[in-house]
């Protein structure tokens, strides 16, 4: 990043590696710069970090077989129109 301006953009970029600790320091201390400054990110980040917390506490709930075959069909038809546009 160096000294550029840490913009909403870097910060959706960089949100999961923050999110797991991953960032180097320089790039951390950027980020928690912009979201103290920015309440739309300090939303993101923080409703993001919630809602991982609360699914990490939950127990995997089994989907009906009738259910996961349909998903799965949606999803390799997303996928091939995806990859014909």
């Amino acid at each position: 990043m160096g000294t550029r301006q840490f913009t909403c953009k870097h910060l959706l970029k960089e949100l999961t590696d923050y999110l797991d600790g991953s960032l180097e320091a320089e790039v951390r201390t950027q980020l928690e710069a912009h979201l103290a400054k920015c309440p739309n990110c300090w939303v993101v980040a923080d409703t993001t970090k919630k809602t991982i917390q609360v699914f990490k506490g939950m127990d995997p709930y089994p989907l009906p077989e009738t259910v996961k075959s349909r998903l799965m069909k949606a999803l390799e038809k997303r996928c091939k129109e995806a990859r014909q546009s």
